[in-house]
């Protein structure tokens, strides 16, 4: 079973990222370790998609380097 968005937010939050806010059900983290920042869309309820999850895990190595 796949994660909650809100789980996602929380591994953000806890590497460092800060919510940018966003428009919607779009939430923009930053870092600054970080070059891009990361978008997830959906309730935080709702079932992460598998592009969402890659994103997280490739933004919180990224900030940990």
């Amino acid at each position: 079973m796949p994660p909650k968005v809100r789980e996602l937010i929380e591994k953000l939050e806890k590497a460092g990222f800060r919510d940018r806010g966003g428009k919607g059900s779009h939430r923009h983290f930053v870092h600054p370790n970080v070059s891009k920042p990361v978008t997830l869309a959906g309730k935080p309820g709702d079932d992460a998609k598998r592009y969402q999850i890659r994103a997280v895990e490739q933004a919180v190595k990224e900030s940990q380097s």
